[in-house]
């Protein structure tokens, strides 16, 4: 058996290294760009090489591309792709620096580990391989690493599909963040384990809405039964005690099936008790049993003795594949006759096949590492630049594949403090990417 040590080493190398390159994207235009990890990229592409093609949609934000041909051309090609900016991190709320990357208790601790510098690096590495023994994939990958993913990819993936669709001339399907994670479950009358790996084969879609109620504006001391701030605190408050219904849809559907199967337990006996068994994936799933809508900036007034005219909220709504117009109709019955809702960016959901070619490809390349695992499909609460490669007919899926520790609570480490990635993890995705990369 061939010894991948040094392609392991090379993966947490790049992960360290791209981890302290501070791409925090603020939302605003302020703070760090993506251009000094996109050069850090290239350079490292270039050193096996590679010739890529940096793209600005700003100065700054910049996003990588490169293609490696494949020996069956006919064969529609497949996007590896990563994004390069991460949420920002406080440091003070941290207990290791977040872009040190240190490595402490068998674990690499930094903003971006898991989110998603560690499987931007297991790319790199695996096609830093690729050109440097000049190996043909079985089909045409494209290698992109975008701009922009955590503002909803408008200056990264968005802009290059709206821009730039010949760089994925061909490309049927993509992988990338937030699938192909291990969830250690019992195994139905035994007291044996069964890990699953989740793929990722739908997502929510997002809204980020604002709602801009208007009143009549005045001096505080006198009545006003027109306070924009009170018409928006009504509407914030009905949003917020509306319970939305909950759904199984088929990829959720299809997870409980799987997990049943393996178990021995049903949702429908203790849901709570179920969602437990699948530990740090918990969270994620959890979310998927309804759309969701979650208060995030309030801006109201100019000063303590005028009433203002006018006051604002900002909202993040996450709907499940198919609610789109429920969602936004609800909303605005909910904000009522005095407040408006503006659209501010829409994400649709996804849904892929979850039984397909590709599909058994993965399977059969995480087996590889972990004989006797088994697949299952799930749908994310979040949203990944998959979103965006679907208006050119590509087929996406979550699979950054990592074996974890069953008390690993991973879905919190998303955007979370502290974020941090096992290096044994890094290492079980490193050789299931170059499986599958070899065999897709």
């Amino acid at each position: 058996m061939t010894d991948w040590t040094w392609l392991e080493d090379d993966a947490l190398r790049l992960t360290r290294e791209l981890i302290r390159i501070d791409t925090s994207n603020y939302g605003d235009g302020s703070g760090p760009t993506e251009r000094p990890a996109a050069d850090y990229v290239v350079a490292q592409m270039r050193e096996v090489g590679l010739t890529p093609t940096l793209i600005e949609s700003e100065p700054g934000r910049a996003s990588v591309i490169v293609r490696v041909p494949g020996a069956d051309p006919a064969r529609g090609g497949l996007v590896v792709h990563g994004h390069l900016d991460v949420v920002p991190a406080n440091a003070a709320d941290w207990t290791a620096d977040p872009f040190g990357a240190e490595e402490r208790d068998g674990m690499i601790w930094g903003r971006g580990a898991v989110d998603m510098k560690s499987m931007d690096a297991m790319i790199l590495a695996n096609l830093r391989r690729i050109a440097s023994q000049g190996i043909v994939p079985p089909r045409e990958l494209v290698f992109a690493f975008f701009a922009d993913e955590e503002q909803g990819g408008v200056l990264g993936a968005d802009w290059l599909v709206t821009h730039h669709p010949e760089l994925f001339r061909g490309c049927t399907e993509a992988i990338s963040e937030v699938g192909g994670y291990s969830v250690t479950l019992p195994v139905a009358g035994s007291d044996q384990t069964r890990r699953a790996y989740l793929l990722q084969t739908a997502e929510k879609g997002l809204a980020w809405l604002r709602l801009r109620a208007v009143g009549r504006a005045g001096h505080g001391s006198l009545p006003n039964d027109e306070n924009a701030i009170v018409r928006l605190a009504e509407a914030i408050g009905r949003i917020n005690a509306h319970r939305w219904p909950r759904e199984y849809v088929a990829s959720v559907q299809a997870l409980f099936d799987g997990v049943t199967e393996i178990t021995g337990t049903s949702p429908d006996d203790d849901l709570e008790g179920f969602l437990d068994l699948l530990g740090g994936a918990r969270g994620f799933v959890a979310a998927t049993l309804h759309d969701s809508a979650n208060f995030t900036r309030l801006d109201a007034g100019y000063k303590n003795n005028v009433v203002p005219g006018e006051a604002t909220a900002h909202l993040d709504c996450r709907f499940l594949p198919g609610h789109q117009d429920l969602l936004l109709a609800t909303i605005g019955e909910l904000a009522g006759e005095h407040v408006e809702v503006l659209v501010d960016h829409v994400g649709i959901s996804l849904d892929a096949p979850r039984d397909s070619h590709f599909v058994a490809r993965m399977h059969a390349a995480i087996e590889a590492e972990d004989p006797g695992c088994a697949l299952l499909p799930y749908c994310l609460s979040a949203g990944t630049d998959n979103k965006w490669l679907h208006r050119l007919g590509i087929t996406g899926y979550g699979f950054a594949p990592l074996q974890l520790p069953p008390d690993l609570d991973f879905s919190a480490l998303f955007h979370g403090v502290d974020e941090r990635v096992p290096v044994d993890a890094v290492r079980f995705g490193t050789r299931v990417l170059r499986r599958l990369l070899e065999d897709c």
